[in-house]
């Protein structure tokens, strides 16, 4: 369900702008407004609509489950700590969703600066950075090299 602006409720703050991992949000430089300029390619992770303080982004529901003549209204809960969809269908029923903001708690996930800087080691090895600590677990599973295809190392 890609995302759309309501203008009218958008104050041009650039929360959705700064936060869209696809980089399709923009602010209108004539009216100071934020668009969606290429819904087609919406990742549909709703990040834009958590950052907005307005609740001025809002998505299209999909024609499998929400009909010609449906409305999806997404609502942030700041106090809450929430974020709800509901659904309403043309023939009158209503479907309300809530989820989380997030799943973590404030404070919770460590920055850059709190991790020891790489070794050389871990430079050059295939891991991310703080991996597989991070991820709780010895090592990574791997391929070893006999059982690449021919011609790969």
């Amino acid at each position: 369900m890609p995302t759309f602006v309501y203008m009218t409720r958008c104050d041009g703050c650039g929360h959705c702008v700064d936060i869209c991992p696809s980089d399709i949000m923009h602010i209108d430089t004539t009216h100071r407004r934020a668009f969606n300029i290429e819904p087609n390619m919406c990742w549909e992770c709703y990040s834009c609509v958590k950052a907005c303080p307005q609740n001025a982004i809002d998505c299209r529901g999909y024609s499998d489950f929400a009909p010609m003549g449906h409305s999806v209204r997404v609502l942030r809960e700041e106090e809450k700590g929430t974020v709800s969809w509901k659904l309403k269908f043309r023939d009158g029923r209503e479907k309300n969703f809530e989820s989380p903001i997030r799943t973590t708690p404030w404070g919770s996930i460590k920055s850059a600066d709190d991790y020891a800087a790489p070794t050389k080691e871990a430079l050059q090895s295939q891991e991310l950075a703080h991996e597989p600590d991070a991820l709780n677990i010895d090592e990574l599973p791997a391929l070893k090299p006999d059982q690449l295809k021919l011609g790969v190392v």
